[in-house]
């Protein structure tokens, strides 16, 4: 996996807020196929740099890399549905959960079989009768799913996961783990994950921790922090 090229790649990423450094030199790659976290304590820009990798805000320096192309030489619509950001409280519009999951296939000029979008909702523990409930009717978790199911509707190349785990019981929690690392070794798709769950962490290929306050990054292989 190491010969080849990287999806992603950071270079000295910086992000300041008038004179606040939130992050300051973050430098790392994402391989296909490769599961990656990051972690560390509240505040620390762990959501800003997710935000930042999606194209949903701009650095205030440092570089990124898509593919081995500079993500400002990339139309942003077509960026998006390869590098997909899945936030930690969902962005669900419409007025039912089918206009969620229609969607992707909408803005490509496609209409998804009830079929594909009932065998979705059931592989994540929802019912089939969720695609005509509102919107506003779901609870937390089923938001999160949701959410998640309609960045999956398409196979990003590399999936941005903010807490997405963070309104579900354990049981629900595994099943979307087991369902994300299937993906990622079936599909050879990347995943960026922000957590602070420790058995998502234990999981993962590498693990990079943000500092308390603004400075380089650490990242470690698992296998060596464990």
């Amino acid at each position: 996996m190491n010969e080849k090229r990287p999806l992603l790649r950071l270079e000295e990423i910086d992000y300041r807020i008038g004179q606040t450094d939130i992050l300051r030199q973050v430098s790392f790659s994402l391989m296909p196929g490769e599961f990656k976290l990051i972690t560390g304590p509240s505040g620390c820009g762990k959501s800003t740099l997710l935000k930042i990798i999606a194209s949903l805000i701009s650095p205030s320096d440092g570089h990124i890399w898509f593919d081995g192309q500079d993500i400002n030489s990339l139309a942003p619509e077509s960026y998006r549905q390869q590098v997909s950001y899945c936030a930690q409280t969902p962005a669900l519009f419409g007025a039912t959960v089918y206009d969620n999951l229609a969607f992707p296939w909408q803005i490509r000029g496609q209409t998804p079989g009830r079929e594909k979008l009932v065998a979705d909702l059931a592989r994540f523990s929802l019912p089939d009768s969720l695609l005509e409930k509102g919107i506003n009717e779901l609870s937390g978790g089923e938001k999160q799913r949701v959410s998640l199911i309609r960045n999956l509707q398409f196979l990003p190349k590399v999936l941005l996961l903010d807490e997405i785990t963070s309104a579900l019981d354990e049981s629900n929690k595994r099943s979307v783990n087991d369902l994300i690392h299937q993906y990622v070794q079936e599909r050879q798709m990347a995943v960026l994950w922000v957590t602070h769950d420790r058995e998502e962490i234990s999981h993962a290929d590498e693990v990079i921790t943000l500092p308390a306050h603004a400075g380089k990054l650490r990242e470690e292989s698992q296998h060596e922090s464990a």
